[in-house]
């Protein structure tokens, strides 16, 4: 068994930059800088040692998460792995391995990035859109069981 999960926390490294493909797919991508710390041998003292990585949203969400996000952001994201390898025309092998983002928690509001405009931010998680319910007005409001009906429904 193996499992494939990524969450990691930092600061946009560029502004995000949306695509569409020929089909329609909408597809965003950004990096994200997060820092590892080590003691330096020498001195003794810790220091920041960055990583870069690659992430990349596709589909309807790709769009509206674009303009929340900026250089400098703090996010949250947590996706899966994926590797891609391609040769380039002069015959050299390339490779990387990026995030395929599922979800995006913003850190920072906009006020905090420096020169964005103020962002009130309600919602600090974005996730994707699902269909508008279709209010029933016939349904009556229910309410739950009292508590005893539950001790007794419980098996240990």
């Amino acid at each position: 068994m193996s499992i494939n999960r990524v969450n990691i926390s930092g600061n946009l490294t560029r502004d995000p930059e949306l695509r569409v493909t020929g089909a329609g797919t909408s597809i965003l991508s950004f990096g994200v800088a997060v820092n590892d710390r080590r003691r330096n041998p020498q001195s003794g003292e810790w220091e920041d040692y960055p990583n870069f990585v690659d992430c990349v949203v596709f589909g309807a969400r790709a769009e509206p998460l674009s303009r929340f996000l900026s250089k400098g952001s703090k996010v949250a994201v947590e996706g899966k792995l994926r590797y891609s390898s391609w040769e380039t025309k002069d015959g050299q092998k390339r490779s990387k391995l990026e995030v395929v983002v599922d979800e995006v928690e913003f850190l920072s509001s906009r006020s905090q990035q420096g020169g964005a405009p103020a962002f009130q931010q309600d919602a600090p998680s974005y996730v994707a859109p699902a269909a508008a319910p279709q209010p029933n007005y016939a349904a009556p409001v229910q309410t739950p069981p009292s508590a005893e009906v539950y001790d007794e429904d419980i098996p240990f």
